[in-house]
């Protein structure tokens, strides 16, 4: 009897053992297949030529290729919600952003949890956003243009790339270092409302700098102020909001990179590593100084704290302000 339990004990260990081979053997090798990167906004945008700069250098350092596949909308939560699904294998990565693990779960219901179903492989980088003002406006400084939106409170308005993009928060966290009250009149995407600004139909922007960065050297609009950590090498005369004596109100559209939660730990490391190496690589900073992207360098646990961080100092905004993040 003692001699057939244990018999019986031997096979299912040997069965065990069989089943859990081929993945981690799968581990092991990974990756042994084509990836997917979701991109959760439209084919064309900031994020979307930062996205396929990055599937193709991740995939030349994993040695497989990774294919971009977009899934606009709601938010950026219709993406996210699909990764945040997936099967935890390392074969569908996100690209995340504040609005698919912050802004959209804080303002409205949707079927994830922003942060805890996935597991962060890293911050990608920033792409600063720029106080813009059409030539039309008399202000040569951020220091003139708080002067005339105290003295005018809300009798000025600014546009942005729409309700809960990060124009829109950056802008909100400004006016509430800066204690101004500007209307919000938001757009559908960056260029509408460039393109409005330009025609002098908006007078004030707060917008991604790649949407505004050729009005501006065209002198078709003035730039005030920089969200950026430092000027950007385009923009060498235009001062930073700190510089110019708005502190804490650097602002812009952060991207990283995720995997579906319970992703094995060392398939998470494999992809860290790659993406450590994709970011020293000089084609991939080519791309990031044509976006005038900033390199976040945060790693693994590192970037889970940034966006926990940078969700609790959103949710702390909307309380003090009152903003709206969705119409």
């Amino acid at each position: 009897m003692w001699k057939f339990r244990r018999l019986l004990i031997a096979t299912a260990a040997l069965a065990s053992m069989a089943l859990s081979a081929p993945f981690a053997m799968a581990q092991g090798n990974y990756p042994t297949k084509p990836i997917t990167l979701i991109n959760p906004y439209a084919v064309g945008g900031p994020a979307d030529l930062l996205g396929r700069a990055l599937a193709k250098e991740l995939g030349d350092v994993l040695g497989q290729s990774i294919i971009v596949e977009n899934k606009a909308g709601g938010g950026a939560s219709i993406g996210a919600a699909y990764v945040a699904k997936a099967a935890p294998d390392g074969y569908t990565l996100l690209l995340g952003t504040a609005a698919a693990h912050t802004v959209t779960p804080l303002a409205t219901k949707v079927p994830y949890d922003g942060i805890g179903d996935f597991e962060f492989v890293g911050m990608v980088a920033n792409v600063p956003n720029v106080l813009t003002v059409h030539p039309s406006v008399p202000v040569k400084s951020l220091k003139e243009f708080i002067a005339k939106t105290k003295a005018e409170p809300g009798r000025m308005s600014y546009a942005s790339a729409g309700m809960g993009s990060s124009p829109h928060i950056g802008a909100e966290t400004f006016k509430h270092a800066a204690g101004v009250d500007i209307l919000h009149v938001p757009y559908k995407g960056a260029a509408p409302a460039a393109n409005d600004m330009v025609a002098g139909v908006a007078q004030v922007g707060f917008l991604n700098i790649s949407a505004v960065l050729p009005f501006i050297k065209a002198n078709r609009l003035r730039a005030l102020a920089y969200g950026g950590s430092k000027r950007s090498p385009d923009l060498p005369d235009v001062p930073t909001f700190a510089e110019a004596g708005v502190a804490n109100s650097e602002m812009g559209s952060w991207y990283s990179l995720a995997v579906p939660a319970k992703t094995p730990a060392a398939v998470v490391d494999k992809l860290a590593e790659a993406l450590q190496t994709v970011q020293a690589k000089p084609e991939f900073k080519k791309v990031l100084a044509a976006q005038n992207a900033e390199l976040m360098l945060q790693k693994k646990g590192q970037a889970t704290e940034f966006i926990k961080a940078d969700g609790k100092r959103l949710a702390e905004l909307v309380r003090a302000t009152g903003m709206k993040l969705q119409d």
